[in-house]
């Protein structure tokens, strides 16, 4: 309802027979792209960012989570890989890209 009144409103020739301004025409459009801008796409880019550092400044034996939900310990850091050691003494060879989280962090431990 609200959406049809504004397009009846916005593309309606005016009332005294001159022209429709063709910045009036695109304003919606522009503001549904601001507002896109702000609220998805930025803060999206924002979040990529913070987690792209974190990632780079993990070290060895700093506690993580990786995106499948597995918990370990960084045992070795190569260039884009890291070796993290998990219960039982086991290790695993994982991609930076798949570490989500500080373990230490989602715990509530100290470093």
């Amino acid at each position: 309802m609200m959406n049809t009144l504004l397009n009846i409103l916005l593309m309606a020739p005016p009332a005294d027979g001159s022209k429709s301004n063709p910045f009036m025409t695109f304003l919606p459009l522009i503001l549904i792209i601001v507002v896109f801008y702000f609220f998805f796409i930025r803060p999206q880019m924002k979040k990529t960012k913070e987690q792209k550092k974190f990632r780079e400044a993990i070290k060895k034996g700093d506690k993580i989570i990786t995106i499948g939900g597995i918990h370990g310990r960084i045992a070795e850091v190569s260039e884009t890989t890291f070796v993290i050691e998990v219960e039982g003494g086991n290790r695993l060879k994982i991609e930076k890209s798949a570490v989500a989280m500080d373990a230490s962090a989602q715990l509530g431990e100290s470093k």
